[in-house]
């Protein structure tokens, strides 16, 4: 047995509204479901990105076990070396500012901003996990 991929991870957020509009509107995710209040879920490649408000997935009594984090969490997006200018230009077209920009030892390059609920965001070439290039 071999787990091969990262199906789903998730982020918690407290507007879910901001969060859409980010999520959907700037970074292009294409929005699966949303139950009012709770989560947002996108789709992003074969994996989704699920957006949830912690102060209801800590409830008790659904048939999905709680869980919940506050502060700010961390997912890394992969793009192509080449995309990189392109997303420099949208993020700072929309007052998004690029908080930090690392050239890894591999060779691999990421960018790292921040979402409405100051959660740490990266775009990230493979190199730097010395995947190849897609």
């Amino acid at each position: 047995m071999k787990l091969t991929q990262i199906l789903e991870t998730c982020l918690y957020v407290e507007d879910l509204a901001k969060a859409e509009q980010f999520y959907s509107e700037i970074l292009g995710f294409e929005l699966y479901s949303k139950a009012d209040g709770r989560h947002i879920f996108f789709r992003c490649g074969n994996s989704m990105l699920l957006l949830f408000d912690p102060r209801k997935t800590m409830e008790h009594g659904k048939s999905v076990p709680p869980h919940g984090a506050y502060g700010e969490g961390h997912v890394a997006f992969s793009v192509s070396e080449k995309e990189l200018a392109a997303w420099r230009e949208h993020l700072a077209a929309h007052n998004i500012a690029i908080e930090s920009e690392i050239t890894w030892p591999g060779g691999g390059k990421s960018i790292y901003f921040r979402d409405p609920d100051n959660n740490s965001l990266e775009l990230a070439t493979p190199q730097t996990w010395n995947f190849s290039q897609s």
